[in-house]
């Protein structure tokens, strides 16, 4: 079940986004008395209960926001309690003085916001002995193996758990716990809105996740980076599953350089069923495959990895849409040319795993290749692998290309008044401009690159070539581009930012 919670100032504001829920189709709403700033009218409130409630007080020191007396507060959760509430949540140091009574279910609960305790078992076994029919723990994730040891407690409790790790790095638990057993999770109306940190909003765990759909028969896929949050993969991805009617869920894992090599265990083990891979880790994952493509493995870096019987293969389908892209572009340039890559100059702004597939699939084809990154290291390490030429960044416009390439995130989402190449150096209409930056669709460089004359690629054309390819090799399905390609178009839209 899904439970969204409401936080409001007013009586009638709660009231509204509580009826507005209900009809969007909430499981169970959960009030926070403690948002409301005025006296607190439970009648008024639970008058016209459109769809099962939980009544919470939380005080400041739990991450609430009660500011009055402890008695008045101890008054309110009896009274809602009397009143028949469905579910009242009690913090552990309160539980024994409030008495069950009448059909309300009682949730008892710990919120730590700082750290996930190494004591998860005591604490639940702490909790459930204060009567309670739900134990609640919500903690503090601070790594990946905080939210395995919360997902595992869940997942062995003989009394029903929620186990929640708050923050970015647990976002996670709120969508597999789930399928570990918990009863429900809790989602937010809004981003704007939210209560507790890395709560995912109720249209996103509906509709993109389907969390209420999550079942043991669910496959789950993902997209491992860090950070993770900006990610448009598990829309497009989760949307593409919804159309071909599969029940398969793709979610977004904060994962660390140090545990990714737990991460990629743990998905051997849960049975994942594939993965994108993006900044910072598609060097390292290289390292962590059974078996990867000999692409992957001369480009020195992968972005999916699709599980079979617990075998991880590694594939770079950055190298295959990208090159799919400028393929296009060249052709289209020069019809009659059977090699229109030889011989051809090309400059690579950017020197990470993209610009490392770009850089191998246009060397294999005879393009002269330069690199020219901000780290000047960087960009010597990937020319001397690929057999090109590294440009300090400063001296990026003393050569004049037929192909500029911006691998870097120049010019991305919010950062969009930036551009990597100048565009007074942008003279020669013959140049092909290819920006790998999707978000937004129409970056800087690309506007300018257009006005100049030049044959331009955007981020997007690339960026749902290298996720149909994956989709592909995750399903066996062809994708449907057209839909992922409207779903992007639709966030990366002017209006939404």
């Amino acid at each position: 079940m899904l439970c969204v919670t409401i936080g409001r100032g007013r009586h009638q504001h709660m009231i509204a986004e509580y009826q507005h829920l209900a009809d969007l189709g909430a499981d169970i709403v959960e009030l926070r008395l403690d948002y409301l700033r005025r006296h607190i009218d439970l009648h008024r409130l639970l008058a016209n209960r459109p769809c099962p409630v939980i009544i919470t007080c939380r005080r400041r020191e739990d991450g609430g926001r009660w500011e009055k007396s402890e008695s008045e507060r101890l008054t309110i959760l009896r009274a809602a309690i009397a009143s028949g509430v469905d579910y009242v949540d009690l913090e552990e140091d309160i539980a024994a003085a409030i008495p069950r009574y009448g059909s309300t279910k009682r949730i008892v609960s710990l919120h730590n916001f700082e750290f996930t305790p190494e004591n998860l078992e005591e604490i639940q076994l702490r909790l459930a002995t204060l009567d309670a029919d739900i134990v609640k723990i919500a903690t503090l994730a601070n790594s990946f193996t905080d939210c395995i040891r919360m997902l595992r407690l869940v997942d062995s409790s003989t009394v029903p758990t929620i186990g929640l790790c708050m923050g970015e790095m647990g976002m996670i638990t709120r969508i597999l716990a789930l399928r570990y057993g918990a009863p429900f999770t809790y989602t937010t109306l809004t981003t704007e809105r939210k209560i507790a940190p890395g709560q995912i909003t109720f249209d996103m765990m509906r509709n993109v996740y389907r969390g209420h759909e999550i079942n043991d028969s669910t496959k789950f896929f993902g997209v491992v980076a860090d950070p993770v949050a900006h990610s448009m993969s598990p829309l497009i991805h989760n949307r593409a599953f919804q159309h071909h009617g599969l029940n398969y869920s793709y979610l977004p894992f904060r994962i660390t350089a140090e545990e990714l090599p737990l991460f990629v265990q743990w998905c051997r083990e849960f049975g994942i069923g594939g993965l994108s891979v993006t900044i910072p880790h598609k060097e390292a994952m290289l390292q962590l495959v059974d078996e990867a493509e000999s692409a992957a493995r001369n480009i020195g870096a992968l972005n999916t990895v699709a599980f079979t019987g617990g075998n991880a293969a590694g594939f770079n389908t950055d190298y295959r849409a990208a090159m799919d892209c400028l393929t296009a572009a060249v052709t289209a340039q020069d019809p009659d040319n059977d090699d229109p890559f030889r011989g051809r100059g090309a400059l690579i702004l950017g020197a990470g795993g993209v610009a490392r597939a770009i850089a191998y699939g246009l060397r294999q084809r005879g393009a002269l290749v330069a690199i020219s990154s901000r780290t000047l290291e960087r960009a010597e390490n990937l020319a001397r692998q690929v057999g090109g030429r590294a440009l300090p960044w400063n001296a990026r416009y003393d050569i004049r290309p037929g192909i500029i390439v911006n691998c870097s995130p120049i010019g991305m989402h919010p950062n969009i008044d930036s551009s990597p190449y100048d565009k007074d150096r942008l003279v020669n209409p013959a140049t092909i401009v290819f920006d790998t930056v999707y978000n937004p669709e129409q970056t800087l460089l690309v506007k300018e690159a257009r006005a100049a004359g030049c044959f331009v690629i955007n981020g997007l054309d690339m960026f749902v070539r290298q996720a149909a390819y994956q989709y592909k090799l995750f399903t066996g399905i062809e994708a449907p581009t057209d839909l992922m390609r409207e779903t992007v178009k639709k966030i990366t839209s002017p209006v939404n930012f």
